[in-house]
């Protein structure tokens, strides 16, 4: 899961964006996905990849184990959750099995991490399973602001030592922290990048991201324009 995260702290707002793992990408690899680049050169090339493909720096990085994710849902005591769609999914060779009824639930991080992984029951895959991820991401995001789980600095702090990895310094840490706490969730917007499927790539829309990095993204005093992204039509 690929998310471009730009916080405007003199706005006050969070912008997060989802990177459809399929996007295509302007490079000579075989598979020219966005995922690949991964494969091709870690957290390197994926950055250096993204800012090309959007004309826009990225500054840091922050990798999270799966783990991750299943304890800081079970650090804050799970969290109520409307599953959109009924989930069935059965894969022996990652020893994964999801089974979810369409309906508000209340979920611990095994069974979140589950509902977040799943692809199957959307119309489209990847993007329907984006949706979801975004509304979790929210559910917890708030959650986790309210009086009670602020207690829990700690645990948050253990999981994060654990399973993440981050070019970001504990002074860039703190500072986001309590601007993130600052801001509240209400000034958190989640959007996914605009494009097409035709197999086997997402194909971009140009005017549509270009008008999206403008509006959420862009960290300059000027507008980007289309010549600024690498975006294959």
């Amino acid at each position: 899961t690929n998310l471009l995260v730009a916080l405007a702290a003199q706005n006050g707002t969070i912008n997060v964006v989802s990177l459809p793992r399929d996007t295509l990408l302007n490079v000579s690899w075989s598979v020219k996905k966005l995922n690949n680049a991964y494969h091709h050169g870690g957290f390197t090339q994926t950055m250096t990849e993204v800012s090309r493909l959007l004309g826009i720096p990225v500054d840091y990085t922050v990798l999270v184990d799966l783990r991750a994710f299943q304890a800081l849902v079970d650090a804050i005591g799970g969290v109520d959750f409307y599953i959109p769609v009924d989930m069935n999914y059965e894969d022996p060779y990652q020893n994964l099995s999801i089974h979810f009824s369409k309906g508000m639930r209340h979920l611990n991080g095994a069974e979140a991490l589950k509902v977040v992984r799943c692809r199957n029951g959307y119309a489209s895959q990847d993007i329907g399973r984006m949706q979801t991820q975004q509304d979790f991401l929210k559910a917890v995001a708030k959650k986790m602001l309210t009086p009670a789980s602020l207690t829990k600095l700690d645990d948050y702090c253990k999981i994060f030592l654990e399973y993440v990895e981050t070019d970001l310094t504990v002074g860039n840490l703190v500072w986001l922290g309590g601007s993130v706490a600052a801001m509240g969730t209400e000034k958190i917007d989640f959007a996914t990048l605009p494009g097409d499927w035709k197999s086997p790539y997402i194909y971009l829309k140009q005017e549509e991201v270009l008008a999206m990095v403008n509006q959420y993204l862009n960290p300059y005093t000027e507008d980007r324009t289309a010549e600024d992204l690498n975006i294959l039509t």
